[in-house]
């Protein structure tokens, strides 16, 4: 989906509007999207992430060709802290409370989908429903990011700092709690080298991420020995 977010951003560049807010409102509609189009293309649900890209990378194809973006557009791409503005943070403490009140209270109903979605629904739970929550939720907190992280490598730090906490494994709350740990110990070495060297935000907590896996698997490989 951060695809998705780069064309939001290249909407709201182009119509002069705050382009996370942008970013945030065409990612939630991608995220419904995808859920609608896994529902419909059951057999074969990775054709949706390629339509998804497809749309998104369209869209902001031709809205980065028109120059009107250029110039701000790979702040996005790769991060900027400097360009963080108040009104940003404002968003992403609201976001970030927002979805963390959704995952606590859906908590034991997420877990459930996950390991068994179809034992979920004959218990009675809203699969589809919990699956859009789940769905936007990443969404907003893939838009949240990308003034950080860039949109090239927000993947990074969804998906590494979990890979990392498998490796000390735990239990699924475990888990969890050690890859937001982290996730947050990868962003703030990550903007302390980019400061100190001069780099880019979202290259340097991506290398930084993948540095943590590493020493996660070294240490799994010890205390699983153990």
């Amino acid at each position: 989906m951060s695809h998705s977010s780069f064309a939001g951003v290249a909407i709201g560049l182009v119509i002069g509007y705050n382009p996370i807010l942008t970013a945030l409102v065409f990612t939630t509609i991608c995220a419904v999207l995808i859920e609608f189009l896994r529902g419909y293309f059951k057999k074969y649900s990775e054709l949706v992430m390629n339509i998804i890209l497809t749309l998104s990378l369209g869209i902001a194809i031709i809205l980065v060709s028109t120059g009107k973006t250029s110039v701000k557009v790979s702040s996005y791409l790769f991060g900027s802290i400097l360009t963080v503005s108040a009104e940003d943070i404002l968003l992403i403490i609201i976001a970030s409370i927002v979805c963390l009140l959704i995952l606590g209270i859906l908590y034991k109903k997420l877990l459930y989908v996950t390991f068994d979605e179809e034992g979920a629904r004959i218990a009675g739970i809203n699969v589809k429903l919990i699956n859009y929550l789940f769905t936007i939720v990443v969404g907003v907190t893939i838009s949240m990011s990308i003034r950080i992280m860039g949109i090239l490598v927000i993947s990074s730090i969804i998906v590494i700092p979990v890979a990392a906490a498998m490796q000390f494994r735990q239990s699924f709350f475990k888990t969890m709690i050690i890859s937001i740990i982290l996730g947050i110990v990868d962003v703030f070495l990550g903007l302390m080298f980019s400061f100190r060297y001069d780099s880019a935000p979202g290259g340097t907590i991506a290398l930084t991420t993948v540095a943590t896996l590493v020493i996660s698997i070294i240490l799994g490989s010890i205390l699983k020995s153990d």
